[in-house]
């Protein structure tokens, strides 16, 4: 029986990699794998996945006003469906993957953050976080030693920003993953300079 999965994870962790690795497990066995991401995952090309560990491979785009069902249906049939960047997606084409692991009894493995830089849900992985089967969570780990479980955006100057959009692409430019006792611990910090 198929299953809608969310593996998740801060910046950092292996989550392309781990997609990337699963696309070829299953095509290693002869299965045939529908990859997708979300339009506005841009860094690397616009129809690609990249990791940081240089794999990489195409995927097929989707937009916020595609429905994942007709775009599957068109696309003719495969064996599983595997998502990098799934945080992008809106929370209608998350219910569109449940709706194919449903009817088509087809596994749907979803790979990406659970929140942003300031420790909100991204829609599409609050939506996930609601109907996955099976959440996994991908982890990484702050300098400190800790589990890291925030995304901290930072500036060119290295400090840590609070304020701003939700989206922000970038790596390890832009973010750094960090514990949260570690994040709040810089904030006090620069605010304490700040005053």
């Amino acid at each position: 029986m198929a299953k809608l999965y969310f593996k998740y994870g801060a910046m950092g962790s292996s989550k392309s990699a781990q997609a990337l690795i699963t696309k070829f497990n299953y095509e290693e066995l002869g299965m045939s794998v529908w990859l997708i991401k979300p339009s506005i995952d841009t860094r690397d090309g616009a129809d690609v996945i990249r990791s940081r560990i240089g794999l990489e491979a195409k995927a097929n785009v989707i937009t916020p006003e595609m429905d994942i069902a007709v775009q599957y249906a068109e696309a003719g049939r495969h064996d599983v469906i595997i998502a990098d960047e799934a945080q992008f997606f809106t929370p209608a084409q998350i219910d569109q993957l449940r709706t194919l692991v449903d009817e088509e009894d087809l596994p749907v493995l979803c790979f990406g953050l659970r929140t942003d830089f300031l420790t909100h849900f991204f829609p599409g992985a609050q939506r996930l976080m609601e109907l996955a089967d099976s959440l996994t969570e991908i982890k990484t780990v702050c300098a400190c030693g800790r589990k890291a479980t925030v995304n901290a955006r930072i500036d060119e100057n290295g400090k840590i920003v609070t304020e701003g959009g939700q989206i922000l692409l970038g790596g390890n430019d832009s973010y750094i993953a960090m514990c949260h006792q570690c994040w709040k611990k810089k904030i006090r910090e620069q605010q304490a300079i700040r005053n």
